[in-house]
Formats: C-alpha cells, sequence, structure tokens
C-alpha cells in the first residue's frame, strides 16, 4: 500500500492527524458529519487512497463510543430499511476503488466534500420551510431511503464521506436530537465494520496503517466525551457553518493541490 508509516511523519503531521482524529470523536457525540473536516485533514496528509484505509479504524472506534454514549437512542426500523441499499453503494464504491488511481481518489473525495458542503447549505435552508415526514414507510419514504442509502454507502466507501448524507435523511425523517444520535451511532458502526474486509482486500489496511492508528485512536477518547459534554450547550448553528467552511476549505485544497 502507497502510505506513510508513524516513522515518516513529521511533529505538525502527526499533530494534524490527532487533531483530525480527536474531531472524529467530538463529531460522533456532537455534531455528526463535522468529521468531513477529518476526512480532508487525512487525505492531505496521507496518499489520498491510504487515507480512507487509515481513517476507518479510528472511525469505528468513535462509533463505538458513539454506541455505548446513545444506544438507548436508536430506531431499528430505520436501520434495516437503509442497509439494503447502503450495500449495494458499498459495493459500487469497492469497484470504483478498484479502478481508480490516487489522483483519481483525491479529486473525487474533493467533489464529494464540496458536494457534501453544497447538500448541507441546501438542507439547512429548506429545513425551516419543510415538513418531517409523517409515514417513512409509505412508498415515498422507501424510495428516499434507497436513495441516501445508495449515495451514503458510496460515499462511505470511496472517501469515509457518508455523514452529511445519512444526516440530511435522518433530520428530513423528523428525528430528534437524541434519536439522531443513537440511530446514526449504529447505522455507522455496521457500515464501517462491514467496510473491513472490502478495504482490507483493496491493501488499505495494513500492518502500517494499523501502527498509525493505534498511535492515534487515543485522541477519539477526550474528543468523545468533549462531544458528550458540548452536545446540550454547543451552539449548532454556528458550528455547521465553521464546519461547511473548513469543508469547503478541504475540498477545495484537494481539487487544487
Amino acid at each position: 500500500m502507497d502510505t506513510i508509516t508513524l516513522w515518516h511523519l513529521t511533529g505538525w503531521e502527526f499533530a494534524a492527524l490527532a487533531f483530525a482524529a480527536l474531531l472524529v470523536g467530538f463529531s460522533k457525540t456532537a455534531v455528526s458529519g463535522a468529521n468531513t473536516v477529518s476526512l480532508a485533514i487525512f487525505a492531505a496528509f496521507l496518499p489520498a487512497r491510504a487515507s480512507t484505509g487509515v481513517l476507518l479504524p479510528i472511525l469505528i472506534a468513535g462509533d463505538v463510543l458513539a454506541v455505548l454514549t446513545y444506544r438507548r437512542h436508536a430506531h431499528w426500523p430505520t436501520l434495516w430499511r437503509l442497509f439494503p441499499a447502503v450495500g449495494v453503494g458499498v459495493v459500487v464504491g469497492t469497484l470504483f476503488l478498484v479502478w481508480a488511481d490516487d489522483a483519481v481518489v483525491r479529486t473525487s473525495i474533493g467533489v464529494i466534500l464540496l458536494f457534501m458542503a453544497g447538500v448541507t447549505v441546501w438542507r439547512r435552508r429548506r429545513a425551516d420551510a419543510e415538513q418531517p415526514d409523517e409515514e417513512i414507510a409509505s412508498r415515498a419514504g422507501r424510495v428516499k431511503a434507497r436513495s441516501y442509502g445508495v449515495l451514503g454507502g458510496f460515499t462511505t466507501m470511496v472517501a469515509n464521506a457518508g455523514g452529511p448524507v445519512m444526516s440530511m435523511y435522518l433530520l428530513s425523517a423528523g428525528f430528534r436530537k437524541l434519536g439522531f444520535l443513537g440511530t446514526s451511532a449504529f447505522f455507522f458502526l455496521i457500515v464501517n465494520v462491514s467496510k473491513l474486509p472490502f478495504s482490507a482486500g483493496l491493501g488499505l489496511i495494513d500492518g502500517h496503517s494499523l501502527l498509525l492508528d493505534a498511535a492515534l485512536v487515543v485522541f477519539v477518547v477526550p474528543g468523545a466525551f468533549l462531544g458528550r459534554w458540548a452536545v446540550n450547550r454547543i451552539n449548532q448553528r454556528l458550528f455547521e457553518r465553521l464546519v461547511i467552511a473548513a469543508t469547503v476549505v478541504g475540498g477545495l485544497q484537494l481539487l487544487l493541490a
């Protein structure tokens, strides 16, 4: 795998990756989708393809902490409705990674980040005008679940960037904060664990990447505790604006580098 080992990183580069790992923990217990910033940081300091493999175990560690925190608030009917479509998206994303080289993956991550930022802005502008779905199990609800599921599976496999897609779906379905966090926690734990054999088979996870993960995963824990403390105190609108801005900067950096 074309990657950078722990020993090849400068102190500044390791500090940036450690901050990204801390932000993963924070996003999993406070603001889902904020880890798109972590994605941009990892892709900036590591080869683009390799960055997805290094980031995946760190995301799983954050998912475990989120499940332990919000496990009683998950809505399983929604999860079962999403998983088949997500599986299709993961397979499509895997085939894309077989074909794509590092430059294509890097460009794709940049495009996905900018697209997710645009989707988030669109969602926020429409949120006040739209009413939540009254019957998710309706035909329209099933079509929406399949559409979001396929897109979420593809983006999470290619760039670990399924958070904004699922956030938009769960919010449009009328989930409150705790139900949103609990359902999202189980969703990403199951999906990310299912991605492990695909990533390993593609050579994105190996001994070098796991060694780097071991050094970085400790920073996920304080991030998760910080998120749990902040979830009832954070100014959500301001934070979303900062996340959108950072995501746009990260996406442009990947496209222009």
